[in-house]
């Protein structure tokens, strides 16, 4: 039998603890080792923040994953994903010791925020999300929170999705959200601006640092209280294994029997179409043109606003 590697896991971690006591935030990026806007930002939040202007105490975790990051992938050796085996295992794979890390600083935390992107293979519409909860003083925080971050989209969805660091976050009774910024296995520095910039404006919503609020640039915002709203990696899958070529673009609107992409077998004699059989916005887009079967091609953020009205 494999022997099963045991040691803690240390996340490596910037604290900035200001002259002032108040809240504690956490801000991870990382927690898969393909999303480099977070990484990238939360190493320039260290710089932009300073102990004499803060507030309470803040903890920033560039890259959650480290295994996952050395191995250039969103997953670790072990194969599995960070964001679907928390609160983890201490005697388990470095991916579920890692969670266990994580989950003790979540726990430690006042607030969270968790920094991704569409990692190598998807393009996410830029976006900030929280679970939906049943405490109301939690969710107007997570509301304010992500209208802070001032991202094009705001997504509320089912707060009932477990192993993730939002699930951690939620059982520990902490209003958390999480973002969406790009991917394509590139490092957007836009993206790099808003998250910066965004995370600082949060700080400034929670008292934590003299902040005045910028003009909104939120465009939509969509709660969607269905169970399983929020997985994304189970929409649109492909029919077949092949080359994924898309006929639609971030953001734009689909209704159902719209065409959403192609997907051909190798030798090209079977093309099949991807139709749309939801009403929204598309959300995510995977620019990895090489697909297996079931790869999840595109990802639709549905307007239950419309749909109920």
């Amino acid at each position: 039998m494999p022997r099963i590697m045991t040691e803690t896991i240390e996340l490596q971690r910037i604290e900035i603890v200001g002259t002032t006591g108040g809240a504690h935030l956490l801000i991870t990026g990382g927690v898969h080792g393909d999303e480099f806007e977070s990484m990238s930002a939360i190493r320039r939040l260290a710089d932009a923040v300073s102990a004499e202007e803060l507030t309470g105490s803040l903890t920033l975790v560039p890259v959650v994953n480290e295994a996952a990051f050395l191995n250039g992938n969103r997953t670790a050796e072990d194969g599995l994903d960070l964001a679907r085996v928390c609160p983890g295992d201490p005697q388990g794979s470095v991916t579920l010791r890692t969670a266990v890390a994580l989950t003790a600083l979540i726990e430690s935390a006042d607030y969270y925020i968790d920094l991704h992107s569409g990692g190598i293979v998807m393009d996410v519409w830029p976006m900030s999300g929280y679970g939906l909860s049943d405490d109301p003083e939690r969710l107007d925080i997570q509301r304010r929170m992500a209208r802070a971050l001032n991202l094009p989209v705001i997504w509320g969805t089912c707060g009932k999705l477990d192993g993730r660091s939002l699930s951690v976050a939620r059982d520990a009774g902490v209003p958390a959200i999480y973002t969406e910024y790009l991917g394509g296995g590139r490092c957007s520095p836009e993206g790099v601006d808003a998250y910066v910039e965004g995370c600082l404006n949060v700080m400034g919503e929670l008292g934590m640092i003299e902040r005045e609020q910028p003009e909104s640039k939120v465009a939509v915002v969509i709660e969607d209280p269905r169970d399983g709203s929020g997985h994304m990696q189970v929409q649109n899958p492909s029919p077949i294994t092949g080359q994924f070529t898309p006929a639609v673009e971030l953001g734009q609107q689909v209704a159902p029997g719209d065409i959403l992409g192609h997907v051909a077998n190798v030798r090209g004699d079977d093309v099949r179409e991807i139709n749309c059989n939801q009403a929204g916005y598309v959300l995510a887009i995977r620019t990895y043109p090489r697909v297996h079967q079931n790869d999840s091609v595109i990802v639709i953020m549905e307007d239950v606003t419309e749909q109920d009205s």
